[in-house]
């Protein structure tokens, strides 16, 4: 019996109905049922069996909405267990019931897009996720309003264009369930890799995440910080799927490494901490992206896992830089400095992050990125085509590093306070503490990260590769050793671009996309308006003129005959009406111009009439 429940527990209804009773039910009251949705939802996630649940048709289709593998229950774990940390950390953070009920809607769709088991329950859940989520942002008002109408833009473009991958998927395939060959080749799978990169903030696409996720309330920039983009990522590797065999695999992989760099480079010269940490979500996606490229076995493995590691400790970064600005007030982080000593929880919360989005040893961060470095090295397990992106993935690991350094050391440790602030409040230290426990724990036990991964989990923890098998030692002195290294060259990086780096406020070249498309869509409404303004008019004007010769024919004539060329016609001025002589045309055109002119007009009309 229990089986069964859990096979008809949808999950997303329970969060959604969850977010309706947060509206109705004392403040308190309604936040602890949220809480406790997410916890269903972990639950399910853990204990769910495997398969297709509440299979059926809709419209003369087969979908699947509720769908239990090893990927969606991985990913469903982290997302149940961040919603339950981020609803303690928004009542915490006296966000509005309207909000969280928002959030919680926005949490829902999500986990349906994970859980989903075909194309069109996808683009259902993608949809809402853009709607809901948009709602998240303009929530705050303010500049959140306009930053929320540029990311509801983008979220409509990449949705229509997966909508449209879809679309050709079915006509290819003539079905919407999920297949092991993923989208189909060809336009689907090119349409796809461009809706989604919206989503996962492909180069170029990413300006939304910069733009926005600094700008809403502070508990709403948690939310933000994870559901999109992760299930996004994870959508990805249900069109790219082990065995997918695509020829777009390897650019996916690229970009990916692309984004490590771009990321972490842009995320270096922010003075904005929450701009700082959105570009290191395009960073940190980039490892995702990579990974779901190469495809091998250990790729995918890893990317899965820095996937779920990256709910852990990105939304603990965006709590624990929260709480400062909820605080001092202030964002430039050049501006704060030693609030170790007045912020210790909140500076421990920050470490524990801080240390894993790094990849320091010890960490959670540290075993997934390692298995992802290990599937592009092709001294490891990777193909001699990846050794670039192996070297990528390299400049953005130091990215990464020099990112944080700066970060704490100019908030928490560089000079004394000039302010007295308070910690954070115990429902912020709660939620801060327990994920960075979650971070530190499976940075410790990485058996129990392991056994969740995908395509290796199992007692010996192998896996296969191109060239055989393989196993899982991410504590091996080789490992070690390349974390040593490139922790010191961070730290010595940091200590000479310090000072130059404090002054520099580059902006991202990609955010010319803003001006220019405000520009172009500007001078289009422009164009399209004035151009009807214009057949407006000329219709209305001719009309009137149609309807007024009908009722003025003499005048009319006499109107026609008057812008004649003088050598044809004579036309005697009008003359007042009250009495006077009417006016009269005299032709002077000779007989034979006027027969030749009507038998022109005559072999006109019929013509027309003919053809």
């Amino acid at each position: 019996m229990a089986i069964e429940f859990l096979s008809l527990a949808y999950p997303p209804l329970l969060v959604f109905a969850a977010a309706l009773l947060v509206l109705a039910l004392p403040r308190i009251a309604g936040f602890a049922v949220g809480a406790l949705s997410l916890a269903a939802v972990l639950a399910i996630s853990l204990v769910a069996p495997e398969g297709q649940h509440l299979a059926g048709t809709f419209l003369g289709f087969e979908v699947v909405p509720f769908y239990v593998d090893d990927f969606s229950r991985m990913v469903g774990l982290g997302l149940g267990f961040l919603g339950i940390c981020s609803v303690i950390y928004a009542y915490s953070s006296e966000a509005s019931e309207t909000l969280v009920a928002f959030a919680l809607v926005y949490v829902a769709s999500s986990i349906g897009a994970a859980f989903a088991g075909d194309w069109l329950v996808l683009l259902f859940m993608w949809e809402l996720m853009a709607v809901t989520s948009t709602l998240v942002v303009w929530h705050y008002g303010g500049e959140a309003v306009r930053a929320g109408f540029r990311y509801a833009i983008f979220h409509g473009t990449g949705g229509v264009l997966v909508m449209m991958a879809v679309a050709v998927h079915y006509v290819q395939t003539g079905t919407f369930v999920y297949t092991e060959a993923g989208i189909a080749d060809g336009i689907p799978a090119l349409l796809a890799v461009l809706g989604m990169g919206v989503n996962v903030a492909f180069i170029g696409f990413h300006t939304w995440l910069p733009d926005t996720y600094p700008r809403p309330h502070i508990a709403a920039s948690v939310f933000l910080s994870v559901y999109t983009t992760k299930t996004s990522a994870f959508v990805l590797y249900r069109a790219f799927p082990v065995g997918g065999e695509s020829d777009l695999s390897i650019y996916v992989a690229y970009m990916g490494g692309l984004m490590a760099v771009y990321g972490a480079t842009f995320a270096l010269l922010q003075h904005d901490m929450r701009a700082l940490l959105s570009y290191h979500i395009q960073a940190q996606l980039g490892y995702i992206v990579a990974g779901i490229g190469i495809g091998s076995n250990l790729a995918v493995a890893g990317a899965m896992s820095h996937l779920f590691n990256n709910v852990l400790f990105k939304s603990l970064l965006f709590m624990a830089v929260g709480v400062v600005i909820y605080r001092t007030g202030e964002e430039d982080l050049y501006r704060l400095g030693g609030l170790w000593r007045e912020m210790p929880l909140t500076a421990i919360g920050f470490g524990l992050g801080a240390l894993s989005i790094t990849a320091i040893p010890g960490f959670n961060g540290y075993v997934s990125k390692g298995m992802i470095f290990d599937a592009a090295d092709p001294h490891y397990y990777g193909q001699p085509e990846y050794q670039a992106l192996y070297w990528l993935l390299w400049l953005g690991a130091i990215g990464t590093l020099l990112s944080f350094i700066k970060l704490g050391y100019y908030v928490f440790f560089h000079g004394e306070s000039d302010v007295e602030v308070a910690d954070a409040k115990p429902g912020q230290i709660v939620a801060m503490l327990g994920l960075g426990g979650a971070c530190l724990l499976f940075g410790v036990w990485w058996q129990g990260l392991a056994n969740l991964a995908p395509t290796i989990h199992g007692s010996d923890f192998a896996f296969t590769y191109s060239g055989g098998e393989g196993h899982l030692h991410p504590y091996s002195p080789s490992h070690l050793e390349t974390a040593g290294i490139l922790t010191g060259v961070a730290a010595l990086t940091f200590v000479v671009v310090r000072k130059p780096l404090s002054k520099l406020d580059l902006g991202d070249p990609a955010m010319v996309v803003y001006p220019a498309t405000y520009s172009v869509s500007r001078w289009t409404m422009l164009a399209v308006t004035e151009t009807f303004a214009a057949v407006d008019a000329a219709v209305v004007g001719a009309v009137t003129r149609c309807y007024w010769v009908g009722n003025n024919p003499v005048l009319a004539v006499d109107a026609a005959a008057g812008r004649l060329p003088d050598w044809m016609v004579d036309v005697d001025e009008r003359q007042p009406t009250d009495g006077g002589r009417p006016s009269t045309i005299h032709l002077r055109a000779g007989i034979g111009t006027t027969v030749f002119l009507l038998t022109i007009i005559v072999t006109v009309i019929l013509w027309l009439l003919v053809v």
